[in-house]
């Protein structure tokens, strides 16, 4: 009796992948906010205010949170898009600090349709592709506080 409505549970929240990552208990201690999910997968925008918990030791933004806020997108918005026959992993990622972060900061992630024919495409012609993806992390003021580059793993899944 227990068994199916926890499988249930479980297909649901898979399914509502926007409220579990609103409510994702380290985004919550760190204060990050998914702002916005496209009901296509396509476009995530995410936020982070300047708090005592995401503050370094300087009073601006932590490093690791900056980079927490970043962290999964690409590879949920691709499992999202190319749907169960695909494996996607993060393979890398780099991190490029160019100012301190004193206030609220944001990210956009934007998957195109040519994003997706891109990796079907590659998909069908060798058995690995490992797309980099770039974000940039932003205050207030627009200004640029992080630049993150993402690498990708995507293979088929085997037979």
């Amino acid at each position: 009796m227990i068994r199916p409505l926890l499988k249930r549970a479980r297909r649901t929240l898979t399914e509502r992948l926007d409220l579990v990552l609103r409510f994702y208990p380290p985004y919550l201690g760190a204060g990050i906010r998914v702002r916005h999910i496209s009901e296509d997968y396509r476009h995530i925008r995410v936020d982070m205010p300047l708090k005592l918990s995401n503050q370094n030791y300087v009073g601006t933004h932590f490093g690791g949170s900056l980079y927490a806020m970043v962290d999964p997108f690409y590879m949920l918005m691709l499992l999202k898009n190319l749907g169960p026959e695909v494996v996607v992993w993060d393979k890398a990622a780099t991190i490029e600090f160019k100012r301190p972060g004193r206030s609220t900061v944001h990210a956009d992630f934007r998957l195109t349709q040519d994003d997706i024919d891109r990796v079907w495409q590659t998909l069908n012609e060798q058995r690995v592709y490992e797309p980099v993806f770039h974000i940039d992390i932003r205050d207030e003021a627009g200004e640029l506080v992080a630049r993150v580059e993402k690498t990708l793993y995507i293979r088929r899944k085997e037979a």
